[in-house]
């Protein structure tokens, strides 16, 4: 269903609306026409809030707990709430200094333990957790090593083991199936080719370099050596991108005590936060994000049973490159107004960080 814009509200409808929307958003409850009534602002009896009330769900913006005479924001509803009236304030110095903190502490632990990401990763998830009231929640991709060499060696005439070198030392196998019979001297050169392009770069670099010679006929090698070429790189550069890292914290904050009166919904969210290759999947959508995306309820199908929402932002490196994505995972009440320039600071913030000399992705 699709609700009524903006403009087809009138300006009272369009005043009480935002005022039912803040509330809940303040106390998780529905809001009621005394309520309303009370607050500063509205100049109109119960009566005629009622009125206005019903006028609101009859479009699809509100709805009427069984158990409540008052009114609470429809998925719909908190879109057009998030798309068009929602003002976004910038994090207070106490939030953007506590998320300052909580990152350079996080440094510090990854410096001592020689230089990775993780215990970075796992500051800021908690500062957005502590500040956010929901589960922060980061995701980056692991760390491409450079490399040294790549070798093909002859297991059958239709199968082959890549033999993948980097240069802290790790060695990684994969057996792959071969286009068509290839003689040795024919692994040897696709091996040779290889490695003279792909030494001191990463997966994804090497790959790129690679194809643009193939694809624009530089390349020495005939067809069969050429497709074999590509196929030692795509194996692992699709599975480097199936093994994100991710960080999840913060999911006690969801069982909060507006949260004990759905226990169902809050128990199906936090099962669904068990699932990290189906999370990562979320995050990802936000990647190619200019800006901080928002996920309301079934937006997301991941997250669709229980009703929750996703504010999630891409951080990039020195050079404007994605690196990964950092975001806040709660009920669809989450603070949207304050908790979206939480997570774009935080995702500034990773960027400045990651860019330091001495911090790496292992």
């Amino acid at each position: 269903m699709k609700g009524p814009t903006l403009t087809e509200l009138s300006n009272r409808a369009r005043d009480i609306f935002r005022l039912v929307v803040e509330g809940y958003i303040a106390s998780g409850q529905p809001v009621g026409s005394k309520t309303l009534a009370g607050a500063g602002g509205v100049n109109l009896s119960p009566a005629s809030i009622r009125s206005v009330l019903q006028e609101l769900q009859d479009a699809g913006l509100l709805a009427a707990p069984h158990t409540s005479a008052g009114r609470m924001p429809t998925e719909i509803g908190l879109r057009l709430f998030v798309d068009g009236i929602m003002q976004v304030a910038e994090p207070s110095a106490a939030e953007r200094a506590q998320i300052e903190r909580g990152l350079e502490r996080g440094r510090e632990r990854s410096l001592a333990a020689g230089g990775t990401i993780e215990a970075a990763l796992a500051a800021a998830t908690s500062a957005l957790s502590e500040l956010s009231a929901g589960a922060g929640v980061i995701m980056v991709p692991r760390r491409e090593p450079r490399l040294v060499q790549l070798s093909f060696v002859p297991l059958s005439p239709v199968r082959a083991l890549a033999v993948l070198v980097a240069e802290d030392g790790g060695v990684e196998n994969r057996v792959i199936d071969l286009p068509a019979p290839l003689a040795p001297f024919m692994l040897e050169q696709a091996s040779n080719y290889l490695t003279a392009r792909l030494a001191g770069r990463t997966l994804g670099e090497a790959l790129a370099v690679i194809r643009a010679e193939i694809d624009g006929g530089r390349s020495a090698l005939d067809a069969a050596s050429a497709d074999l070429v590509q196929r030692g790189l795509a194996i692992w550069s699709m599975d480097g991108a199936q093994r994100p890292v991710l960080v999840v914290r913060g999911q006690a904050n969801l069982l909060d005590e507006a949260a004990l009166g759905d226990l169902e919904r809050v128990r199906q969210l936090l099962d669904e936060l068990e699932n990290a290759e189906a999370i990562a999947g979320v995050l990802d959508a936000a990647r190619e994000a200019e800006a901080t995306r928002i996920f309301i309820g079934s937006e997301n199908r991941l997250f669709s049973l229980s009703g929750s929402s996703v504010i999630a932002s891409p951080w990039r490196d020195g050079e404007g490159r994605v690196v990964g994505v950092v975001g806040v995972i709660g009920p669809t009440r989450l603070n949207y107004a304050r908790v979206v320039p939480m997570v774009d600071f935080t995702a500034q913030s990773l960027g400045k960080l990651i860019g330091q000399d001495g911090f790496s992705r292992k």
